[in-house]
């Protein structure tokens, strides 16, 4: 199983956007981002976001880049929700699937599956940002790449 972790992209102030929807440089990044992962041929059954503005609009692009026909809202990834929420439903689920959320939540939620320790902070996530995670057989995860604006 491919588990696609990302951070959604740049939002506006909530000063300026009481919901907080993507700025026009967020919408470019993810965009760019989304572009690119699709070369790599990348499929997954469903994108769930966290139901904010600024996850939903990124999980949103995501899926047109992607075809993927199921984007759904979902508790559990919200900033502050307790990790072990998403840790217990994903071993739970072996088709292939993005989560579109927010930090600290997806940095503790990476490191509870990747090492036990939610507190570790091991992946350093960066807005518009993919990280993908590969699930083998006996349990185990392992992080297999990321991809951020920067790079691509």
């Amino acid at each position: 199983m491919l588990l696609y972790l990302v951070q959604h992209a740049e939002a506006k102030k909530e000063e300026e956007d009481p919901a907080r929807g993507l700025t026009d440089k967020g919408f470019q990044d993810i965009k760019k981002v989304a572009s690119y992962v699709a070369k790599l041929n990348i499929s997954v059954t469903q994108i769930f976001h966290s139901g904010k503005t600024r996850a939903m609009q990124t999980a949103q692009v995501l899926a047109e880049h992607l075809q993927c026909e199921k984007v759904s809202e979902a508790d559990g990834l919200s900033p502050m929700d307790d990790p072990q929420i998403w840790a217990d439903r994903i071993s739970q689920i072996n088709d292939d699937v993005m989560l579109a959320g927010h930090l600290p939540h997806l940095c503790r939620f990476a490191s509870l599956i990747l090492c036990g320790d939610k507190e570790r902070n091991i992946v350093n996530f960066k807005m518009a940002g993919i990280v993908s995670l590969r699930r083998f057989d006996d349990g185990r995860w392992a992080i297999e790449w990321m991809i951020t604006p920067e790079v691509v």
